[in-house]
């Protein structure tokens, strides 16, 4: 089924090797309605890619920069010496993506802790929304950004996986859900979280390449891809699917002021 829609996708790595090889992957993404595609920095080597893609496609990718928290390691303050400066040479559209991890390694929590601070000090000074990765450190990262909350500090907690009371802290923040390809899996818990939380509360998201949606499972994920999101969310909540995306495009488009 084709929709003649309007959507974001909120979170996608689009300079990923494995989506580089793909040259048609960003039209087909347009082609699909998905018009502007917002890309997380990770470290130093994702710099340089990222910004041709951007400076490719100008009106639809759109980089953001930061240091993301699983590459927090002993240099980590060189890496954001790097992103202070490359904050200061050109526009982007969210300080990203930033956090924690306590998934993969707890060697650096301290300093992922300090990398994160540092970076939402930096929103703050930009006006610059964050978006953050909390995987298994939901609560930790709740936790800062409400010691950071002065009122104008924004963002999106991307491929939220928490439960419906950090659903409802983090948007008592004043700040968005990403929600992708997770909530079409056939044991995901998020379908009972997206039915009880407002969709003023939730941004659409690929995290391409990594966790495509159903069929897809298991392959490749590409920003194409977020019509299918869209349409689960449209199922869960009964609406839609045009409601689904014009609610969280125009959510898009303030969390990131790119209307």
């Amino acid at each position: 089924m084709i929709y003649d829609l309007r959507l974001i996708d909120s979170h996608t790595h689009l300079y990923d090797e494995q989506l580089l090889a793909d040259e048609a992957q960003i039209q087909r993404a347009i082609d699909a309605g998905v018009t502007k595609m917002f890309m997380p920095n990770c470290d130093s080597g994702t710099i340089t890619g990222m910004l041709q893609l951007a400076d490719m496609w100008p009106a639809n990718c759109m980089p953001m920069m930061g240091l993301h928290p699983c590459y927090v390691k002993e240099h980590y303050k060189e890496e954001l010496n790097l992103v202070a400066e490359w904050l200061k040479k050109r526009k982007f559209y969210a300080i990203g993506e930033i956090g924690l991890d306590y998934y993969w390694d707890l060697t650096y929590k301290k300093e992922q802790k300090e990398a994160f601070e540092t970076q939402i000090d930096w929103a703050l000074q930009y006006n610059l929304p964050i978006v953050i990765h909390s995987r298994e450190s939901t609560p930790d990262c709740i936790e800062l950004v409400r010691k950071k909350q002065n009122g104008l500090l924004r963002g999106i907690f991307h491929c939220f996986s928490g439960t419906l009371e950090e659903a409802k802290e983090i948007t008592g923040l004043g700040f968005y859900l990403g929600i992708g390809g997770v909530a079409t899996y056939k044991k995901s818990t998020l379908p009972e979280i997206i039915k009880e939380m407002p969709l003023a509360n939730i941004v659409l998201e690929t995290d391409a390449p990594y966790l495509a949606p159903a069929p897809y499972r298991g392959k490749r994920n590409e920003s194409s891809y977020i019509p299918i999101i869209a349409q689960k969310i449209a199922e869960i909540k009964n609406i839609s699917i045009e409601e689904v995306a014009a609610i969280t495009t125009s959510n898009s488009e303030k969390v990131f002021n790119s209307e």
